[in-house]
């Protein structure tokens, strides 16, 4: 049986473009087809990638009109929404349903899993600048609180920076390697009251970076630092769900309470579950899931 989320009757998912600049996202891309999620962009600009069905899929930002191409992988798992592109450029770290976190070439074939065999779920959200770590949600049991962990892609010790008792999500790095960002429940006491945060791995040193009445996930910040957008949820809202009036916020990394610019939208998983930033930093993707 499939895990993989299908859109609803009257469903479309719609690829959106927005940025600091953008007054107004840009629509590239429907379809009512597949619910399409969580998309990367490549490093030469000309890509993005997204899962849908279980699958990856490839979108030509340059000529969209040409569609989703499926990426074939042999022997790979059913993908979750957790996927990220290796800084070589020509690979991609993936997510499954069985998990565990897969290394591929985006151009498809054989697939190498890269987390250990520990009895616990990995979700991946960060690779490290180098691209020798991985920054992930670790989980025994489904409704455990989710912790930061980071691992070694060739093998060795987990660690995981202290986070607090409380749900971490979302964890990846900044550009320079310093902080790792990502949304914790630590803040209060409230259910599932998610704030944006940062530690640094050096120090430890833990940094709250939005106090405010919505829940707030997945921080993502540009390639040269100077802009972040994460995912507003309404007050009261437990977990990420799907299909809830949300905003996607843009912000400078100097200031998260003032929003430059800020997308209302019906979505939320799906949305912008992972870094989304084109290689120029001026504007990124995310998904939107409108029912007539």
């Amino acid at each position: 049986m499939s895990l993989a989320p299908q859109l609803a009757d009257g469903q479309r998912a719609q690829v959106f473009i927005g940025g600091p600049a953008h007054n107004q996202p840009t629509l590239l891309f429907e379809t009512d087809e597949l619910q399409i999620e969580a998309p990367n962009w490549s490093l030469d600009g000309k890509t993005l990638y997204l899962n849908g069905n279980g699958h990856l899929w490839a979108l030509d930002v340059t000529n969209p009109e040409s569609g989703l191409r499926q990426i074939h992988y042999d022997g790979l798992p059913e993908l979750n929404n957790d996927h990220v592109l290796d800084p070589d450029g020509d690979h991609i770290f993936l997510s499954a349903n069985d998990g565990h976190i897969y290394r591929a070439a985006l151009s498809g074939g054989a697939v190498e899993r890269v987390s250990q065999d520990d009895g616990m779920w990995h979700f991946l959200h960060g690779v490290s600048p180098d691209g020798k770590r991985l920054a992930y949600v670790e989980l025994k049991e489904f409704g455990d609180p989710g912790k930061l962990a980071v691992w070694p892609v060739s093998g060795g010790v987990v660690t995981r920076p202290d986070t607090g008792p409380r749900h971490i999500d979302g964890p990846e790095w900044s550009p320079d390697g310093e902080w790792i960002y990502f949304n914790t429940e630590g803040f209060t006491t409230a259910a599932g009251h998610a704030q944006l945060a940062r530690i640094n791995e050096t120090t430890s040193t833990l940094e709250r970076l939005t106090s405010s009445e919505t829940v707030d996930w997945f921080p993502h910040l540009s390639p040269d630092n100077r802009s972040a957008v994460y995912i507003s949820f309404p007050a009261g809202t437990l977990g990420h769900p799907p299909n809830l009036n949300v905003d996607v916020v843009v912000v400078s990394p100097e200031d998260w309470s003032t929003p430059v610019q800020r997308y209302p939208l019906f979505g939320g998983q799906g949305t912008i579950n992972v870094n989304s930033w084109s290689p120029d930093s001026s504007r990124f993707a995310f998904v939107a899931y409108p029912i007539n």
